[in-house]
């Protein structure tokens, strides 16, 4: 982008672009790791019942500290994890990105360093809160060399290392062993070890959350935008020692998260067991997915995620990717040479994506 003379912008943004995927109207958008199911009309019935009371008190700021909704987070994780956490163990935000900003403001006193491909907004997180970015390095199959990782780890020495398991855009998940390795190393050179796990109820594999209480210097970043389809309402959480959310609590900005944002988050942890019995139909699709496309010549990265990086296709990924646009699928050209991403969708969705790559590969 080109920037006026007068415009004061950080000499490190000048080069940077706004984040962001494509939103077009009247196409099957499979690029952004949607849950694809809306929430049933009971569900909607009583979320705008919770919803009165935030309407009728808008003239007062939110809880500022989401007590309610921490607690319900904690019983969530609790249940789901095997934990025995409490409210000061969670922080929550408007979407994991709020988390990891804050993180970074709050704790990146050295450099931070992330293992690529991986998620696009964590050094792009890093460069705009001032805090150096170093790439670390992944196989070429995608999977993490822990040893190689430790390696850089060592050789950094950042305050803050980040993991992202399923990772985000391979789909390929972390082993629990692994990471607490690496919990090890983080600890060695004084530092934090950030684990997105934003797609964790699409994984078989433990959460990282089952070693905290043996690794305080462990944060497990979560989202409920994917797995309780909830995107819209922008609501992510950190589970982490407490001492680790009072430091958060430095950086963000008062009465970040609304009332409203509250109350819908409430009801739908309410009915987590509704919302996440789409995830088994998902993985379902998404195993279906992957052996149509491989009995198809398509190779696809092994995915504990909503979705699939995929290659062996015959054109450039930009022009597939503008092929099954004009066929009215927008999937995702995620930067990586000769893969694309498609996230999951309704069996209906994910048969017409099918059809069309298979005619177009």
């Amino acid at each position: 982008m080109s920037w006026p003379s007068w415009l004061p912008l950080k000499p490190a943004l000048a080069t940077l672009t706004p984040y962001g995927a494509p939103q077009i109207e009247g196409v099957v958008a499979l690029n952004t790791n949607e849950n694809p199911f809306s929430l049933s009309e009971e569900l909607t019935e009583e979320m705008l019942r919770a919803l009165k009371p935030a309407l009728r008190d808008l003239n007062r700021y939110p809880d500022r500290d989401a007590l309610e909704l921490r607690s319900a987070l904690a019983s969530y994780i609790n249940k789901s994890s095997g934990a025995n956490l409490d409210l000061n163990n969670i922080w929550a935000a408007n979407g994991s990105n709020e988390i990891l900003q804050t993180l970074m403001l709050a704790l990146g006193s050295r450099s931070a360093i992330g293992f690529l491909p991986s998620y696009s907004v964590h050094p792009l997180i890093a460069r705009a809160t001032g805090v150096a970015w170093v790439d670390g390095s992944r196989r070429a199959d995608f999977t993490l060399d822990t040893s190689v990782a430790i390696a850089e780890i060592k050789v950094a020495h950042p305050s803050l290392i980040f993991i992202t398991t399923p990772n985000n855009p391979t789909g390929n998940s972390l082993p629990i062993g692994e990471i607490e390795l690496l919990a090890q190393a983080a600890a060695e050179v004084g530092a934090l070890l950030v684990v997105d796990e934003a797609y964790a109820e699409f994984s078989e594999e433990p959460s990282a959350i089952t070693l905290l209480a043996k690794y305080p210097h462990l944060v497990v970043v979560r989202t409920m935008s994917k797995a309780f389809a909830f995107a819209g309402a922008r609501v992510g959480y950190m589970v982490a020692d407490r001492k680790t959310v009072e430091a958060m609590l430095i950086t963000r900005l008062p009465y970040h998260l609304s009332a409203q944002t509250q109350a819908l988050a409430l009801v739908a942890l309410a009915h987590s067991d509704e919302l996440l019995g789409e995830v088994a139909q998902l993985r379902i699709e998404r195993d279906r997915m992957i052996k149509s496309m491989i009995e198809h010549g398509i190779g696809c990265v092994p995915s504990a995620a909503n979705f699939i990086l995929f290659s062996g296709f015959s054109k450039e990924p930009a022009v597939l990717w503008r092929a099954m646009l004009d066929q009215g699928i927008l999937i995702r050209d995620v930067g990586i040479p000769g893969h694309l991403r498609v996230s999951v969708g309704t069996p209906a969705e994910n048969t017409r994506f099918l059809e069309c790559l298979f005619a177009l590969k």
